[in-house]
């Protein structure tokens, strides 16, 4: 099995007219996910890489039967066009877009999570599922391999820097989720933690965390308490200094709150081998495996 998307998982891409859109379409419909419609308003009729483009999101789930929408509209208008996606039902909504303002993250997330549609980002690289062919985003397709660890990251490079490093090991992925850089996310790291837990197939995780807010704690209270399966860790920005944003918007330490310590040690108190580098996770998990 796999966590959010399947092989009948089908998508449709806003912003499919624009340079990213444009680009990331054509890459996920390479790999073989089911791009079946793109949304640009005032476009429709347009053709991208042979996806049929229509002016909103409700006349396409009427005619392509669309499932799940990916975002690559511009900032200013991410939120809005989030909201479409939540209000034609669509799930997952995947938001690729950084620098969404917070009060339209907040918005957005609060009404998906009203209606039970799970958001995945924003400032996300997507979600990854090699046994379907599944990628929603902007994911190297290459360097995840199928098998049963689920990859849970909010750092996209990451990510792909550690898949890459499974595959060579040997070691294949149910899915990968790409969390989200900012304060405010869709699915945080505690719920991505419950849904890999409910997918029998998936047999241990990893996490990547980093430094700045308290995610990554409570994600290890809760698997100390509630969850069996292996698990591995990583923290990035152990040598951020306090007060300094590093990278993402949410990246940042206040106080002794959020710091690279202090997630460590949620973790290791909760039993979960923590990685000194990105490359260890391989090794980790042959061992806890």
């Amino acid at each position: 099995m796999v966590v959010l998307v399947d092989k009948d998982t089908r998508v449709i891409i806003q912003g499919i007219t624009g340079g990213q859109g444009t680009f990331h379409s054509g890459a996920m419909k390479e790999y073989g996910t089911k791009v079946v419609a793109g949304v640009t308003p005032g476009k429709g009729g347009q053709e991208v890489h042979g996806i049929p483009v229509y002016d909103s999101v409700i006349e396409a789930k009427k005619v392509e039967d669309v499932t799940a929408s990916v975002i690559f509209v511009p900032a200013p208008f991410a939120g809005d066009a989030a909201l479409e996606a939540i209000a034609a039902d669509l799930n997952p909504v995947v938001v690729i877009t950084e620098h969404v303002p917070v009060q339209d993250e907040i918005t957005l997330i609060h009404t998906a999570k009203n209606k039970g549609i799970t958001v995945i980002g924003p400032n996300t690289p997507g979600i990854i599922s090699p046994g379907p062919r599944q990628k929603l985003g902007i994911m190297p397709g290459h360097v995840f391999a199928d098998g049963k660890v689920g990859l849970m990251s909010r750092s996209g490079t990451l990510t792909y820097e550690i898949a890459a490093g499974m595959t060579n090991a040997g070691i294949g992925i149910s899915t990968a989720i790409g969390l989200g850089g900012d304060p405010c996310v869709g699915l945080t790291t505690i719920e991505a933690v419950k849904l890999f837990e409910q997918d029998k197939d998936t047999k241990a995780l990893v996490i990547v965390g980093e430094i700045g807010g308290d995610a990554e704690e409570r994600a290890a209270a809760y698997i100390k308490d509630n969850v069996d399966l292996p698990t591995v860790a990583f923290i990035a920005g152990r040598t951020a200094p306090p007060g300094k944003r590093m990278g993402h918007a949410g990246a940042i330490i206040s106080g002794s709150s959020g710091t690279a310590d202090a997630k460590i040690k949620a973790f290791k108190d909760a039993g979960i081998s923590v990685a000194e580098k990105a490359s260890d996770i391989a090794r980790l998990l042959k061992e806890v495996l």
